[in-house]
């Protein structure tokens, strides 16, 4: 996923503008035409795993869980593009003196799409679930505090206060995500074992729409909640009456289905389809915070548990150019394991790890790897220096084009790198017992805590089998204060720790990249870049 470096913190105001400047980008046409109350907006998505057991925020790591049913789960607050925080199911809220409790107010006027009513009781309901290890929830659970989080307790049935055992400063902005969303209690009874396959009668929650039909791989359909009337501060109900969410895995379908008018709305569109997106079709691209799309160098399986090997690797990806040339620009290259819209990001690792072929074979070298097979791979003590990379299928055009360019360059210093597709199955068969060297993601995030699960020694996402107390103690300092400051100051460190040790090489920074065609208006998004639909009408 070296000398002291320069630390500053990238303030949360250019969050704010950022998304300005996306939305301007993607507000809709204001002409003449009248907006369509009873409309339809077809929305193109790459769900193709959504039918893997995915459609549950509270158990799925995906952000395209996420992303489609935000339309169904509300949460506590809302984050705002500029960082900061207004009411949303609760009307206010206040953290106690030593930051191990939050208390809610919750509104009393929200009920769930079955009718029952919104209070204290349901959000125990859900939080308990997301922290009972039966539910197997990894992100949710972490985001909740993991083995921090010790209750929450209903004061009465508008009030509801949410225990730590220390203070853990991220909470707030986790009870701001679909992840931390709420089901009906009684769906929760009876249907918590089906909340993964999800549909018509399981998926409900207090969202401005329902799930009205399911068909796995082809469509969701959702439809308006007429009773909404609890959005987020600031905001206003949906302006349509349905929501159809086609799967459509093929990027380039999606692009063309919004040129030609059959679908309204193109989301996670490649940088190499945007000028394929034609007619009066606008695209939206919006940064998105978290950790940039990385390389995980497992360190306890081969080659990798020698610093200077992972040192060699790094520096001898041409990223730049790799980056530029597949990207089209869209993407700039990471130079650390938080992107530059992400809070606490360390700017002074820019330009810190350059690429130098001469000083990636000199690393080599030095490790002992010095002999050459007949096809020029390195060796040492009789053994080829080679690692074998993993990826989760289905792998896009552009990444299977950077996993070559990565190849290419470690070949010229003599570094065999072999890459493996696999299903899931045949993905997680290597991923669990971390028999694999190297293995591939982004992972968007707003609170650089998310370096925790992938860092921390029992992180659920150390895909690097990092082990290192003074790394696990930063990380834990990270958490335990409140004070934006004190926070970037042990974000850098953590930063500053694995431009050190190599454990994740950033590749490129992502972008939520979306296309709405002409009839689509008043169209925003939130601080991932996802699609919201508040105050969105269809003409």
């Amino acid at each position: 996923m070296p000398s002291p470096l320069r630390r500053r913190i990238l303030p949360l105001a250019a969050l704010a503008a950022a998304a300005a400047l996306a939305l301007s980008a993607c507000s809709g046409s204001s002409g003449a035409a009248s907006s369509d109350a009873n409309g339809e907006l077809v929305w193109g998505v790459d769900g193709s795993l959504l039918s893997a057991g995915k459609m549950d925020p509270q158990t799925s790591q995906l952000d395209v869980t996420a992303m489609v049913q935000r339309a169904v789960l509300d949460s506590l607050v809302f984050q705002k593009p500029d960082g900061s925080f207004v009411p949303w199911l609760a009307k206010k809220w206040e953290v106690s003196e030593d930051g191990t409790a939050y208390t809610f107010h919750l509104r009393d006027d929200v009920t769930f799409t079955d009718g029952e009513k919104f209070d204290a009781a349901a959000v125990k309901a859900n939080f308990d679930r997301i922290a009972d290890p039966a539910t197997k929830s990894a992100q949710a659970a972490s985001m909740l505090g993991g083995e921090l989080y010790k209750g929450t307790e209903v004061i009465d049935p508008t009030t509801v206060k949410v225990t730590f055992s220390q203070p853990y400063a991220p909470f707030l902005q986790a009870a701001s995500t679909a992840q931390l969303g709420f089901y009906a209690p009684q769906v929760l009874k009876e249907h918590a074992a089906d909340l993964a396959a999800g549909g018509k009668g399981v998926t409900v929650g207090t969202g401005p729409f329902r799930i009205s039909s399911y068909t796995p791989d082809q469509e969701i359909v959702y439809t308006r909640n007429a009773k909404y009337s609890w959005a987020p501060e600031g905001m206003k109900a949906p302006e349509f009456t349905t929501l159809r969410v086609q799967i459509l895995p093929e990027a380039s379908v999606r692009s063309g289905s919004v040129t030609s008018g059959e679908i309204d709305l193109a989301s996670q569109l490649p940088p190499n389809l945007v000028s394929q997106v034609k007619g009066k079709a606008a695209v939206t691209s919006v940064r998105v915070p978290g950790l940039p799309y990385s390389l995980f160098l497992n360190e306890k399986n081969g080659v990798f548990s020698d610093q200077k090997v992972r040192e060699a690797f790094t520096r001898a990806i041409d990223v730049d150019t790799a980056v530029d040339k597949i990207f089209f620009g869209q993407f700039p290259r990471a130079w650390s394991i938080l992107g530059p819209t992400t809070p606490g990001y360390d700017k002074g690792l820019e330009k810190s790890w350059p690429f130098d072929k001469d000083r990636a074979n000199a690393l080599l070298d030095e490790a002992g790897w010095t002999q050459r097979g007949a096809d020029g791979v390195r060796m040492k003590d009789g053994h080829r220096l080679t690692a074998n990379w993993i990826a989760w299928t289905p792998v896009s055009d552009d990444h299977a084009a950077l996993a070559n360019a990565v190849q290419s360059d470690l070949k010229a210093v003599g570094f065999e790198i072999t890459r493996e597709t696999l299903e899931p199955g045949a993905y997680n068969a290597k991923y669990g017992p971390k028999t694999f060297d190297i293995t591939d993601w982004d992972f968007s995030g707003v609170d650089p805590d998310l370096l925790r699960p992938h860092l921390a020694t029992d992180g659920f996402q150390n895909a690097s089998s990092v082990s290192d107390p003074r790394l696990d103690q930063l990380l834990k300092d990270g958490i335990a204060t409140t004070d934006d400051a004190a926070r970037a100051k042990v974000y850098a460190q953590v930063q500053e720790w694995n431009a050190e040790q190599d454990a994740i090489v950033p590749l490129y920074v992502t972008s939520a990249i979306t296309a709405a065609g002409e009839r689509v208006s008043d169209l925003t998004f939130d601080i991932y870049g996802r699609p919201l639909f508040f105050g969105t009408s269809v003409k």
